[in-house]
């Protein structure tokens, strides 16, 4: 092994040091340079990824008035809801079955069969959600009477305010036993 090279003794008796000013201003240089290169890409790298671990915000969407919907019957209320999804706002048409049990209760479901994901329809004359794609049937409290329906109807958050009926719109994956959350 190479022993460290003691200071060179100058001819005044004066010792000159390893290394040299110019060397070690590069190396604070560079340490500065990486120390602020680190503290701008941690907060862009977590702008960046973010969004992908964030979920949506769900607000209580207006949908009409509740002194409007027949008494045990369900009715189809249609409305418009405005996303924004980073820069772009996109307007969203939607549609929730409501059904008013009482003046100051009313039940929403979602529109979405649970079964694979179809529309249904409210059969006054049955008086029955049916399926026309694959033949599931639900009675006016969205349980299942028949067909391949895996679990009653998605019942969306609701509440009634000043006169007005607000829900929370849902989605939940088709085809299984329980609710989970898209």
């Amino acid at each position: 092994m190479s022993q460290p090279e003691p200071p060179h003794q100058s001819a005044g008796g004066f010792y000159t040091p390893i290394g040299t000013r110019r060397r070690f201003f590069g190396w604070v240089i560079s340490a500065v340079s990486a120390i602020i290169g680190v503290s701008l890409a941690v907060p862009l790298a977590g702008y960046v990824i973010s969004p992908a671990f964030r979920r949506r915000a769900q607000l209580w969407v207006e949908v009409g008035n509740p002194s409007e919907l027949p008494l045990g019957e369900p009715k189809q209320l249609d409305y418009i809801r405005a996303v924004q999804d980073g820069w772009m706002t996109t307007k969203i048409h939607k549609a929730v079955w409501a059904i008013k049990r009482s003046d100051d209760e009313v039940t929403v479901f979602s529109p979405i069969c649970p079964h694979l994901g179809c529309g249904f329809h409210w059969d006054a004359a049955d008086h029955k959600f049916k399926c026309p794609c694959h033949g599931s049937v639900y009675n006016l409290s969205g349980n299942v009477l028949a067909g391949p329906a895996p679990r009653p109807l998605d019942v969306l958050p609701s509440k009634v305010e000043d006169d007005r009926l607000l829900v929370i719109y849902k989605e939940f994956k088709a085809g299984l036993s329980k609710q989970i959350e898209i």
